[in-house]
């Protein structure tokens, strides 16, 4: 289990992180969304140690992390969004050099790498450098090299940013399979089909603050699983209901003239730009505690 107890951080005069109390379950796939600026990557960073907050802590199965739990840190393992791989080395040599950092035999590392090569479908590539790997092997080859001291909690920043379709699909697969082994995975992504294909709960974040909290289907719930857009004056309004009859109903009375009537179901997209507009309002009218 995770816990944020009142963290924050700050540099200088700015507040990136301000205030933030929230549990994350042991095996919960978890959400971290919000705009640029909103302190996600703050926040894995904190959970971490690679930034200390500046007031609050985090804690993991109750006990308060800091640089100098070595035992804590090692149930952690992060995937940040730069690929941070030396581009003359091949897979094997890559999971080799982490094993020994972490002080792992070379019978352990050899194991290992075989298993989660195989794992992720890049077995055949093991001698492949990092130079001549896709763009999506190569976030697959991070988790890897991440699950290689088996960790009981993965930090993934972005983990799909600049992937096609098809890889970020097979990165999908390979995530929920390893939350089926009850791996806790913390998940920050500006995708939010993503984070509604994956996660069991999705908080926002706004300017610092953690502005809500839920299931992506509760989520969508609460908005209205139905949904209908419509051109009003060279923009696409939409509009949400709690019954398919209520939205049809609405369908029916725009009339036929107007250049856009769709009926579709409602999104985590949708209740995200909801939200976030709704959060800037109270902000721009200085109603935001």
């Amino acid at each position: 289990m995770i816990e944020l107890d009142h963290l924050t951080k700050k540099f200088d005069s700015f507040t990136a992180v301000d205030d933030i109390n929230l549990t994350i379950n042991t095996g919960e796939f978890f959400g971290l969304l919000g705009p640029n600026g909103a302190g996600k990557t703050t926040s894995i960073g904190m959970i971490s140690t690679l930034l200390l907050p500046t007031s609050g802590q985090v804690r993991i199965d109750g006990q308060e992390l800091t640089r100098h739990r070595q035992d804590l840190k090692r149930k952690i393992s992060v995937i940040t969004q730069e690929y941070s791989m030396r581009q003359d080395m091949n897979m094997i040599e890559v999971m080799q050099y982490q094993g020994l950092l972490y002080h792992m035999s070379f019978k352990q590392i050899k194991e290992k790498t075989e298993e989660l090569l195989e794992f992720a479908d890049l077995i055949e590539f093991r001698k492949r450098k990092v130079r001549r790997l896709s763009g999506g092997m190569k976030r697959k080859l991070m988790v890897c090299r991440a699950l290689l001291t088996d960790p009981e909690i993965i930090l993934l920043d972005e983990p799909t940013a600049g992937m096609d379709a098809l890889s970020r699909r097979q990165m999908w697969n390979m995530l929920r399979k390893l939350n089926s082994k009850e791996l806790t995975i913390v998940l920050t992504t500006h995708y939010m089909e993503e984070a509604q294909a994956l996660c069991d709960r999705v908080a926002f974040m706004n300017k610092g603050k953690l502005v809500d909290l839920n299931t992506p289907d509760g989520y969508i719930q609460n908005l209205g699983p139905y949904a209908v857009d419509e051109m009003i004056k060279d923009d696409i309004v939409s509009s949400f209901f709690t019954t398919k009859e209520a939205a049809i109903d609405h369908l029916s009375k725009i009339g036929q003239d107007t250049t856009l009537r769709t009926l579709r179901d409602t999104t985590l997209e949708d209740v995200f730009i909801q939200t976030m507009q709704a959060e800037n309002k109270k902000i721009g009218n200085g109603r935001r505690k």
